[in-house]
């Protein structure tokens, strides 16, 4: 079959290899890009399809012989050059029964004789560098994954073999403990075991940080307590919150049923380490947690918690570090608050594989608030207790001010007057105790407080810090005195 030579082909310039033949298989037209890349000699018009895809086709006595499917479709193809070497491709192969002046939109062409009409158009892309960049795709994959498995291993064997002897001075000094020691003793060993139990929480955040990372993490869902839960919680932080003389709130919504169904145990990991982190960058002033209901889908409902303090803040530039794995806002955060950089990261993993998200709103010196939200299932028994029609909405933030404190952190201030006495006569309860662990808790705080006083203020409160470290008695008793005159002469009492 001949194509008029007054034939118009576009598809000359197509980078696709195009062909056409006829119903017996002979190739009646190929464009530049199939040519190039074939390399017949002498062209490939005149051969049958049956030599370019032996795969596909068969040379019959008459007619062309395939259990190609003909259409849209695209298969794939292995296409053979003229030297018999082959290459993949992607190809759809169009029948066009009828004579008609165009073809696809590509080609017009003379009239044909009526009778045996068929042609053949083959489109096909050449996949060869797709396949070979697809392998080293995969190839890097799976030394990707290798090599997080092995990582995986390695520090799960490490975090094992170190948790066995941490564990192993624990359990001797709570032996030592039950003992007739001397005061000095008694204090060293209970710094130590602060320390394993510090270290202890470092081993389960590398350890759930590293089983997020490799995706092997799993909840637990389980009908669980909602209230109970939120009282664990508190019962947890209580104790520190109070004797850094912090105000704790806690609301909860009505409205959210008593069971619920989720991963109590993350819940619980998500609060302990914002209220954790709420505590520690917190000298004066209040924590607040607040649960609501916000949303409701059959038998799944959104809780939406906020955790707020009036700690020391965040700036804005610095917000989105925080959820970055192995990073504090800044060295000076590390060296003198501790942490990995790891409990925040492991919150919005938790966070999110429980569906939801987690936001942070702060201001430097203003305090922070932390929030996040979680989807739970209710049973049926729970869920005809719900009132789908009326849900919580989450207070304003600025409805958590309040406006009748003044910040404490503003030094001369009625509250900050007020904080400082208080802070001061709980330090001079511990140094008559002799808990210098609880003193140095209660030193940090005052100079946090006078941080803006004048540099006469700040002078004492250093040599009284130093006073305390040392846990030299008679220094401290003048050193305090000595401050105590001057703010009292600042405050004009």
């Amino acid at each position: 079959m001949e194509v008029n030579e007054s034939c118009i082909f576009p598809a000359e310039d197509a980078l696709e290899l195009i062909l056409m033949f006829d119903r017996a298989g002979i190739v009646t037209y190929a464009n530049t890009a199939a040519e190039v890349k074939l390399g017949y000699e002498g062209g490939l018009c005149g051969i049958h399809i049956s030599k370019v895809f032996p795969g596909a086709f068969e040379q019959g006595e008459d007619r062309l012989e395939t259990e190609f499917s003909f259409g849209k479709e695209v298969k794939k193809l292995a296409a053979y050059r003229g030297n018999r070497t082959c290459f993949p491709v992607e190809a759809r192969i169009l029948l066009q029964d009828k004579p008609e002046p165009e073809v696809q939109g590509h080609f017009r062409m003379s009239d044909r004789e009526s009778g045996d009409f068929g042609i053949y158009i083959c489109m096909a892309v050449d996949i060869l560098e797709k396949e070979f960049l697809n392998r080293e795709i995969s190839q890097v994959k799976q030394e990707a994954q290798l090599a997080l498995k092995v990582k995986s291993e390695f520090v799960a064997n490490v975090t094992h073999e170190l948790r066995t002897p941490v564990n192993g001075i624990l359990g001797n000094i709570k032996v030592l403990l039950g003992e007739d020691l001397d005061k000095q003793t008694i204090r060293a060993l209970q710094m130590m075991e602060r320390c394993c139990g510090d270290m202890n929480k470092i081993i389960d955040n590398i350890l759930d940080f590293s089983k997020l990372e490799a995706g092997k993490f799993t909840l637990e869902p389980r009908r669980f307590h909602f209230r109970n839960m939120l009282d664990y919680v508190r019962s947890n932080h209580i104790n520190k919150l109070t004797e850094k003389g912090l105000a704790f709130f806690m609301t909860v919504s009505p409205r959210i049923p008593e069971y619920v169904i989720g991963d109590e145990l993350r819940i619980v990991q998500v609060l302990g380490n914002l209220l954790s982190n709420a505590q520690k960058f917190t000298s004066v002033g209040k924590i607040t947690v607040e649960a609501v209901l916000t949303a409701q889908v059959k038998d799944k409902i959104e809780l939406f918690f906020m955790v707020k303090d009036t700690g020391i803040g965040i700036d804005i530039e610095d917000q989105d570090k925080l959820f970055q794995s192995f990073s504090q806002v800044d060295a000076s955060i590390s060296r003198k608050y501790g942490g990995t950089g790891l409990g925040l990261t492991i919150c919005k993993q938790l966070v999110e594989l429980m569906g939801g998200r987690i936001e942070v709103a702060s201001e430097k010196n203003k305090g922070s608030t932390f929030s996040f939200s979680i989807w739970v299932g209710v049973s049926e028994e729970d869920e005809s207790l719900l009132q789908p029609d009326h849900i919580d909405m989450p207070l304003d933030m600025a409805a958590f001010e309040d406006e009748a404190i003044e910040d404490a952190r503003q030094f001369g201030t009625r509250e900050n007057r007020k904080n400082l006495e208080k802070n001061l006569s709980k330090l001079i309860l511990c140094v008559e105790m002799e808990n210098w662990e609880k003193a140095e808790v209660f030193m940090d705080t005052v100079r946090q407080l006078t941080q803006e006083a004048p540099g006469e203020v700040r002078r004492m409160v250093l040599r009284l810090k130093m006073a305390v470290q040392k846990e030299n008695y008679d220094r401290i008793m003048a050193d305090f005195a000595e401050l105590n005159r001057v703010l009292q002469i600042q405050g004009g009492g």
